[in-house]
C-alpha cells in the first residue's frame, strides 16, 4: 500500500498482524500485548517521538484499537473514529501563529486589531498567546507584511462537517453529534493521533467457534490489488484464511439499483426530489445537518452492503456478515440503529491484508474455469461516481421509462455533497436527483483505499472487460428478492 502516511501505516499494519496471530494461537492477553508494546519500542532510545514512554503509550492505543477496544480506557463514547490522545500533542495550539516574517514594526497593526489583548511584543517578534486568542482572524488581515499564518491542523481541515476541536491542552476531541464516520481524518493526521476501532478480533472468534464467516466485498475491492486479480482470486485467498465464502457487494449494487428506481420513479411523478442512500457518510451528513431532507428526500432502500448481508441471512441466519472495502462509514453503518439487520462487521483493505498476513495467506492470481461474477457491470461501477445514478438509470430504462429528460448531479467529495444539499433545501436546486458520495472520485478514492486511485482504475478497466453483458433485473431473478427487505426499517412490502 502506497501512501502519504506509510510510517503510521507500517506501524498499524505491524499491530495489527501481532494482534491477529495472537488471537489465532488463543495467546492474546495483557502479557503478551505489553511483550508487544516494548517489541516495538524496545528503548532505550525513541524511534519516532521524543521519548520511550510516549511511543509505548501511542502502541498501547494502537493495540487496544486492534483488539476492538475504545483507545483509551476512560473512553466511554461509542464513536468509531477515535483519537489517542498520547499520540496528539505535537500541533501548534493556536491555529494563528507570528512567524519569523515579523518585522517587529512600529505600526503594530496587528496587536491594535486585537480585541482580546491575545498579542503583545516578545524580544524580537509578536507573540500570539493561545489562551486568549479567539482566532477571528483580524490579526492576520492587518498585518501589512502578511507574516501571521492560519495553520488549521490538517484533521481539522479535512473534516467536511466541522466535528473536530480541541481542548484546553490543544487535543484533538471529535463531536459524536456531528461525525459521519468518513475517516478523512485519520489518514491526514500526519501523527498517526487518529484511528478507527478493528475488528479483527471478533472475527476471528467467529471462524475458531465453527460459525460460517462469510466476506462481502465491497464494489471498489476489483483493481485494489492489480488487473490479474479477479474476483475469483480474491475469493480463494479470503477462503484460505478461514472465511466461508465470499460474495461481491456489486450484487448489492444490483438490489439496491432495482429499488431506488422504483422510488425515482414514484418521485418523478409527484415532482420530488431525491438523494441517494448508499454512502454511509453522505447519510450521516444528511441526518446531522439536513434532518428534514433526511426526512423527506433520501431514498429508504438500503445500501448494497446491507442489502448482501440480508441476503445472506435469508440463506443462513447463523451466518455472520463481514463487510470489506475501503470505507471507514461502513463501520458506523454496521452500528446505526436507524438501519435493521445490519451486517455484523466491516474492515478495510488494510485491515483485511493484516489478517491474511497473519496466517501467511497472500492474494494471488488463479486460473478459473469460469470468471466469478455475481453483479452486472453496473453494480460492479457502483464505486465510481456517477455510477450509482447510472445504474438506476438502467434499471429504469429495463422497466421501459424514458429517462431521457431525467437531470442528475452527482456530488464526490465532502464539499459539493454540501453544496448540493444547501441549494436542495433552499429550493434552488435544478436537478432532479442527488447521488452523493463524501469521498472525492467515489468509494475508490475511499480513505481506506489498498492503492493510488489511477492505479485502480487503470486496473478496473482491464478487469471490466472480463465480465458478461448481464443486465440487472435479468442478473436478480437469480436471487430470492421476496425473501427479504430492501428497505431501510426491514419491512416487507
Amino acid at each position: 500500500m502506497i501512501t502519504n502516511d506509510k510510517g503510521i501505516v507500517d506501524l498499524k499494519h505491524h499491530i495489527m498482524r501481532e494482534v491477529c496471530r495472537m488471537e489465532w494461537a488463543d495467546e492474546l492477553n495483557s502479557e503478551n500485548t505489553e511483550k508487544l508494546v516494548y517489541q516495538i519500542s524496545p528503548g532505550p532510545k525513541p524511534e519516532y517521538r521524543c521519548c520511550v514512554y510516549k511511543e509505548r503509550e501511542i502502541v498501547r492505543g494502537r493495540i487496544r484499537l486492534a483488539e476492538g477496544l475504545n483507545a483509551s480506557a476512560s473512553y466511554e463514547g461509542r464513536n468509531v473514529v477515535q483519537v489517542i490522545d498520547a499520540a496528539c500533542d505535537d500541533c501548534p495550539i493556536s491555529t494563528f501563529t507570528v512567524t519569523d516574517s515579523c518585522r517587529f514594526c512600529l505600526g503594530k497593526a496587528c496587536l491594535n486589531a486585537c480585541r482580546f489583548q491575545a498579542i503583545t511584543p516578545g524580544s524580537t517578534k509578536m507573540h500570539i498567546d493561545p489562551e486568549k486568542c479567539k482566532e477571528c482572524g483580524m490579526c492576520a488581515k492587518s498585518c501589512p507584511f502578511g507574516a501571521i499564518v492560519h495553520m488549521q491542523r490538517p484533521c481539522k481541515k479535512a473534516c467536511p462537517v466541522d466535528a473536530i476541536s480541541y481542548d484546553e491542552y490543544g487535543l484533538c476531541k471529535i463531536d459524536e453529534n456531528k461525525c459521519i464516520h468518513c475517516g478523512h481524518c485519520i489518514h491526514n493526521c500526519p501523527f498517526g493521533a487518529i484511528g478507527s476501532k478493528i475488528y479483527l478480533v471478533d472475527i476471528i472468534k467467529a471462524i475458531k467457534s465453527g460459525k460460517r464467516v462469510i466476506a462481502m466485498c465491497a464494489p471498489a475491492t476489483e483493481g485494489q490489488f492489480g488487473k490479474n486479480i479477479t474476483m475469483g482470486a480474491i475469493r480463494a485467498a479470503l477462503k484460505k484464511t478461514g472465511f466461508a465464502d465470499m460474495v461481491e457487494v456489486g450484487l448489492g449494487g444490483d438490489m439496491t439499483a432495482a429499488y431506488e428506481a422504483k422510488e425515482w420513479i414514484e418521485a418523478r411523478k409527484e415532482g420530488k426530489k431525491m438523494t441517494t442512500s448508499c454512502c454511509p457518510a453522505f447519510v450521516s451528513m444528511l441526518r446531522h445537518q439536513f434532518p428534514e431532507l433526511y426526512k423527506n428526500n433520501k431514498s429508504d432502500t438500503v445500501s448494497p452492503m446491507v442489502a448482501v448481508s440480508r441476503y445472506l441471512k435469508t440463506l443462513d441466519p447463523d451466518c455472520v456478515t463481514v463487510f470489506v472495502g475501503p470505507c471507514i462509514a461502513k463501520k458506523g453503518e454496521t452500528l446505526n440503529e436507524f438501519i435493521a439487520d445490519r451486517p455484523d462487521y466491516a474492515v478495510t483493505y488494510g485491515e483485511i491484508v493484516a489478517l491474511m498476513d497473519s496466517k501467511g495467506v497472500e492474494v494471488t492470481p488463479i486460473e478459473e474455469e469460469e470468471t466469478y461474477q455475481e453483479a452486472s457491470i453496473f453494480g460492479k461501477k457502483f464505486a465510481g461516481s456517477g455510477g450509482v445514478a447510472k445504474a438506476v438509470l438502467e434499471v429504469m430504462e429495463e422497466m421501459g421509462e424514458d429517462v431521457s429528460d431525467i437531470k442528475l448531479l452527482s456530488c464526490a467529495g465532502g464539499l459539493e455533497c454540501k453544496k448540493a444539499l444547501t441549494l436542495l433545501k433552499m429550493g434552488r436546486l435544478q436537478e432532479d436527483f442527488i447521488e452523493g458520495m463524501i469521498c472525492p472520485g467515489g468509494c475508490v478514492g475511499g480513505p481506506s483505499k489498498h492503492t493510488p486511485e489511477a492505479e485502480v482504475l487503470s486496473a478496473r478497466n482491464v478487469l471490466f472487460t472480463k465480465a458478461d453483458s448481464r443486465k440487472v433485473l435479468e442478473n436478480l431473478k437469480a436471487y430470492p428478492m421476496d425473501k427479504f427487505s430492501m428497505h431501510r426499517d426491514g419491512h416487507m412490502e
